[in-house]
């Protein structure tokens, strides 16, 4: 039965035109992720590609270890030397391009920097020029010191709590140093162009599934589904276990073939780092290999999840239209929320929407906190335990709903 199910959604054209659908977008994020970060040549030329991104994680791998206030200073001052080169101060394109081109080793701890030595809102791309070797000693204490300034302002009175401030003070001071550096601009590519990836998999798997329930009423084949032997109980456990496994294997065919893809050429150099060498401000202590692994098991959860109300609604409507509507309309609304409402609380409902689950590295840079039982815990940990347990709960009242459905 449960062959028979799966057989029935992936013998639709439709369905089939969804599966390609799914392969170019696999392709294109995979294809945009590689050429994010080209590879500036010895003449200025872009080059793009794997082989550009080899090269360039070549030239920042040889910057790698920990960043000590010595390294920080040595940075600072071939950023100078560089700076001071006549490519550099000319006013041919092609000549910065070739200064430019001298940066690329350093061009991620160069942007750090830019982070550490500006105002905690602010960013200035020239801010490392400006600095001179002295000033590395202050690269760690400015990321608390910012912070304790940014807060202190009128407009942040409101916003958060005096234990969410002390909160994130602790989790800042937390933060152990000197901070561990190697190549990560891939990573930073990956995970930018992962949202693209898991929220059409939503979508796409959302469709895919919103017409295993309202399938037999569209093809008015109920009476005989639920007038067979099985139909009220191993049939409808078949469709159920159907909706799991297309939505299980499929996520995970789609996102480990792009994290292959992705970060095939370089392999995972830079997992050990810590995420402040991407996510400066984020007050989560974690590896970036640890935010991989949130944002792979973040993304299973939500397409789970969003597909299982998608089958609860197929099956209660009996409408594949209204069912397949529902991954959009929880993907575009609290993003359109977010954009237009400016209000704190607001603000706090909407963080803690399925959505969130799609674009979790994007969570991991916000201030998201919530008070449980006296305690501050940021929304990472509250998403997953939350929509674990509806999506659990969803599938026996899924199974519940249809097996209850009366022919009309």
């Amino acid at each position: 039965m449960l062959f028979y199910e799966v057989k029935k959604v992936f013998s639709r054209v439709v369905n089939k035109v969804v599966l390609a659908l799914l392969v170019i977008v696999l392709l294109f994020a995979s294809i945009m992720a590689i050429r994010d970060h080209p590879w500036v040549n010895g003449t200025g030329e872009s080059e793009y590609g794997i082989r550009a991104v080899q090269k360039l994680a070549n030239a920042q791998h040889e910057w790698a270890g920990l960043l000590t206030e010595q390294r920080i200073a040595e940075v600072i001052q071939e950023n100078a030397r560089i700076g001071n080169t006549p490519e550099a101060q000319s006013e041919d394109i092609q000549q910065q391009n070739i200064a430019y081109g001298w940066k690329q080793g350093i061009a991620d701890i160069r942007d750090v920097m830019n982070s550490s030595f500006c105002a905690f809102q602010e960013y200035d791309y020239y801010k490392a020029d400006t600095l001179t070797a002295a000033d590395a000693a202050d690269f760690y204490s400015n990321r608390t010191a910012h912070l304790t300034e940014w807060l202190s302002k009128e407009e942040n009175t409101d916003r958060y709590s005096d234990a969410e401030k002390q909160f994130l003070l602790e989790q800042y001071e937390k933060m152990e140093t000197p901070l561990k550096y190697d190549f990560v601009e891939s990573w930073d590519s990956f995970f930018q162009w992962a949202v693209t990836i898991q929220m059409f998999l939503a979508m796409l798997l959302g469709f895919l599934v919103s017409g295993i329930f309202s399938g037999e009423t569209q093809n008015r084949a109920d009476a005989v589904f639920f007038a067979a032997q099985y139909g009220r109980s191993k049939g409808v456990r078949a469709k159920v276990l159907a909706g799991f496994g297309i939505v299980t294997v499929l996520y995970w065919v789609v996102f480990l073939l792009y994290t292959l893809f992705v970060l095939g050429c370089t392999g995972f150099i830079g997992a050990d780092c810590m995420i402040q060498i991407l996510h400066w401000k984020s007050f989560y202590n974690i590896t970036i290999w640890q935010d991989y692994l949130l944002v792979a098991f973040g993304g299973y959860i939500g397409c789970l999840f969003l597909s299982s109300v998608t089958m609860l609604v197929s099956a209660k409507t009996k409408s594949n239209v209204l069912a397949a509507l529902v991954p959009f309309v929880s993907i575009f609304i609290p993003n359109f929320l977010a954009n237009v409402v400016n209000d704190t609380v607001i603000d706090k409902i909407v963080a803690l929407l399925p959505d969130q689950l799609l674009q979790l590295d994007f969570v991991l840079n916000r201030f998201s906190m919530y008070s449980i039982g006296g305690t501050i815990v940021g929304a990472v940990g509250i998403l997953f335990v939350l929509y674990t347990i509806l999506t659990l709960l969803l599938q026996p009242i899924l199974y519940a709903v249809f097996r209850k459905q009366e022919i009309q």
